[in-house]
């Protein structure tokens, strides 16, 4: 929570020049503002449930997870009545297949560990496309730079919130601190880019595209972490993330 915390207010500082002075802050609507708190909201509860499902880990069976969030949008498109093509609903079913060959073929963790991580890593899913949704949804109506902050407020006030109960303590090591910074400047350059998107046309390839992330991650984990992929999960996160950019067409 201390990470989540200081890496939102890092992202906040980094962004308030921009988005104060040359934000159109005459053009923000009531409409705009609630989009923009849910939008918040649920981006402080998606990186919540990314973190902890990082920290049960490993990355190679929960980044896959939580980049699988356009399925959401295959599901939300079906409820509000909306034509979704059987390739595309096979697209849908090729993501969860692949999902399952990397939670299968994972064996350092028990079964009890993997699940946790699982929900967890749907969590963030499930956090970071209602986010992204209204987000864009807010981006649309107009005054773009201050939806962009507004958001990062929401989520700041979001973790606090849930902190504040919990009695969890917010503050970092000061060890920590230059890398929770060069994290929010990602973080925060990720996240506008994103709600940016919504003001231009098939906004929905910004989030599908940035489901894209895991694909990376896995790789930096493989790299870095040294943590061992077998050619089964290798296929498994391939498939899921060709489906995923798929589902974008």
């Amino acid at each position: 929570m201390a990470s989540i915390f200081t890496v939102l207010i890092f992202g906040a500082i980094i962004l308030a020049p921009i988005c104060i002075y040359f934000g159109n802050w005459a053009d923000l609507t009531m409409p705009a503002v609630r989009r923009t708190i849910l939008s918040g909201g649920l981006f402080a509860l998606g990186a919540v449930g990314l973190y902890k499902a990082f920290a049960i880990g490993p990355v190679r069976l929960v980044a896959p997870v939580v980049g699988s969030y356009p399925i959401l949008s295959v599901g939300l498109a079906i409820w509000s009545g909306q034509p979704v093509s059987i390739l595309q609903i096979i697209a849908t079913l090729l993501i969860i297949f692949g999902i399952t060959i990397v939670a299968q073929g994972e064996n350092d963790n028990s079964t009890g560990e993997r699940h946790l991580a699982i929900l967890w890593a749907v969590a963030a899913a499930i956090g970071f496309f209602g986010s992204f949704a209204s987000g864009q949804a807010a981006a649309a109506l107009g005054a773009e730079l201050p939806v962009i902050w507004l958001a990062r407020l929401a989520s700041i006030s979001t973790i606090i919130c849930i902190a504040k109960p919990l009695r969890v303590t917010l503050r970092p090591s000061l060890t920590q601190l230059p890398l929770l910074a060069a994290m929010g400047l990602l973080d925060a350059v990720a996240a506008a880019v994103v709600i940016y998107a919504g003001t231009q046309d098939f906004a929905v390839f910004a989030s599908v595209t940035a489901s894209v992330f895991g694909l990376v991650t896995v790789i930096l984990a493989w790299v870095f972490l040294k943590e061992e992929m077998t050619t089964m999960q290798w296929a498994g996160i391939v498939l899921v993330f060709l489906s995923v950019g798929f589902l974008s067409i």
